[in-house]
């Protein structure tokens, strides 16, 4: 399945951290599938609430935490400014979906960076 959703097909996720020789693109293209994949579960699933919104961006982050790891071995990290960028993408996938109100802090409450 590939993401009809206009707005999340021409953004280019985590622009800022490629931009970065200190993150390491072929982690960043795991993330940006990752961010990619939670897309495509918001508009197969569609989440009537935020509440079921939370559980998909939840699962997201947990493949985040696990990615981490790989960040870690390439001599990287999920630190600050990745945090704030990480932040800012899961909530422009919920914003494009029509949850702008969603809580940034509990899109990724799961997390573990």
């Amino acid at each position: 399945m590939s993401v009809s959703n206009e707005q999340v097909a021409a953004r280019a996720f985590l622009r800022t951290l490629y931009a970065d020789s200190y993150f390491p693109d072929h982690v960043l293209d795991k993330g940006k599938q990752i961010l990619l994949r939670l897309s495509e579960r918001i508009e197969s699933e569609r989440p009537a609430d935020l509440v079921a919104l939370y559980r998909l961006t939840h699962a997201a982050t947990e493949e985040f935490n696990a990615l981490d790891a790989e960040f870690e071995a390439a001599g990287s990290a999920i630190e600050t400014v990745a945090r704030e960028e990480l932040a800012e993408e899961f909530w422009f996938v919920a914003s494009a979906y029509g949850f702008a109100d969603a809580d940034v802090e509990e899109l990724i409450a799961t997390r573990d960076w």
